[in-house]
């Protein structure tokens, strides 16, 4: 007799009222692997793919050949800049609830995926984000207030109110605009560094989606590509265990690492813990370089956890337990840079209220200057004629016509 086929459905370890429990996830200890020379080979690789790259221990040491040994005034800037980015999006987050805004993507939990990647890359190398990269953003110093009024769509909205909010772009910054369609970022990423590879160019390519993405079809293209040409691209997965409303599982993450899709390519492949600052900073910095040296690409994944909702969107009180994010074994990065500093004695508690108070000082005086342009509510819109423009050089004649008749 034939046995019967069955199958498989992914469920996530934890439902709404269950209690977290992370003892299934096995944490290395901090400094365990070496720092393998740029020119390693690919295959040399593959218990990267598989580990996971972390520099501040327990205590908050930092460890191992990965520590990339920033000094006193490089930690403040990191510090600083995650808690720019955190006060910004809890100011955002607000402003959404009192519909001023029609949307935003919060990136708490994650700021040290974006700030630290931004500060291990040079200031040209061209990034092409997913949506919840707006501490890359904030750590090149682009303008809180050209954020803000892209997200109020107001007449000052540098994208002319073309893009949902949060969907930025930044040609000043090397910032592609953001798109909300899954994983168009690679593609693009990996062209761009092949015709920067291709023109003789010194600009590297770097990449972020979202472990859900990799489940699309242009993740794999991308990798392809980067592979066959040699691109000298980073490319990234920001594994934060959910995708909207569901769970890392549903795109293959119970089978095995992300980072692992690399090896079936021929790339090497680095796991990270995404809420080491030390470590993030660490692994692009060794991708970058391999990609400068002419050594191909990379695929990071950053192991991380989304600590708020999806977007403002979604509430994810229906799918995952309320707390489960203060369960997650590898804390807050904002935590763990902040105890890595006191530890070195560079830092206190004193000083951190202070700096966290600064930002949130900032961020409210540039929602005031925001807000008194325009927002959702009212006030200042861009006008009508720029529909017609930024697509064209010059501006066809039934454009023109369309113009004229709409008297703009």
């Amino acid at each position: 007799m034939r046995s019967r086929l069955s199958l498989r459905i992914p469920q996530p370890q934890h439902r709404p009222g269950d209690a977290p429990d992370f003892s299934n996830i096995a944490v290395p200890p901090a400094g365990r692997l070496a720092r393998p020379p740029i020119e390693a080979k690919a295959h040399d690789l593959i218990p990267y793919a598989y580990d996971l790259i972390r520099v501040l221990d327990d205590e908050g040491r930092a460890v191992g050949a990965w520590n990339p040994q920033l000094d006193a005034a490089a930690l403040q800037k990191g510090l600083r800049m995650m808690l720019l980015t955190r006060a910004y999006d809890d100011r955002m987050y607000r402003v959404q609830r009192q519909g001023k805004i029609s949307f935003y993507v919060k990136s708490t939990g994650e700021e040290a995926v974006s700030v630290a990647s931004a500060h291990a890359l040079n200031d040209d190398d061209m990034c092409f984000p997913a949506y919840r990269q707006q501490g890359f953003l904030i750590a090149r110093n682009y303008p809180l207030l050209d954020m803000m009024c892209q997200c109020f769509s107001n007449a000052r909205d540098p994208i002319k109110g073309r893009q949902l909010p949060v969907m930025y772009s930044s040609r000043e910054c090397c910032f592609f605009t953001v798109s909300g369609n899954l994983c168009t970022q690679y593609p693009q990423a990996v062209g761009w560094a092949m015709a920067s590879a291709y023109r003789g160019d010194s600009r590297i390519a770097f990449s972020f989606i979202g472990e859900g993405t990799t489940a699309e079809g242009d993740f794999h293209q991308g990798l392809n590509f980067a592979a066959v040409y040699r691109a000298p691209v980073v490319l990234t997965v920001v594994n934060n265990q959910w995708a909207i409303s569901s769970f890392s599982g549903l795109a293959g993450g119970d089978e095995t690492t992300f980072a692992s899709r690399a090896i079936g390519y021929g790339l090497p492949g680095l796991r990270v813990d995404g809420n080491d600052y030390l470590a993030v900073l660490a692994a692009v910095r060794w991708a970058a370089e391999r990609a400068r040296a002419n050594l191909g690409a990379t695929l990071i994944e950053f192991f991380t956890y989304r600590a708020e909702a999806h977007s403002t969107s979604d509430d994810p009180s229906r799918y995952r337990p309320s707390d489960e994010w203060r369960a997650w074994p590898l804390g807050d990065p904002i935590e763990r840079l902040k105890q890595h500093m006191i530890r070195e004695g560079i830092w206190d508690e004193s000083r951190h209220q202070a700096l966290s108070e600064e930002t949130a000082h900032q961020v409210r005086e540039t929602q005031r200057e925001a807000e008194s342009i325009g927002t959702l509510a009212g006030g200042s819109r861009p006008s009508p004629h720029t529909m017609f423009e930024d697509v064209f050089a010059d501006v066809p004649r039934h454009l023109a016509a369309q113009r004229k008749e709409a008297g703009v």
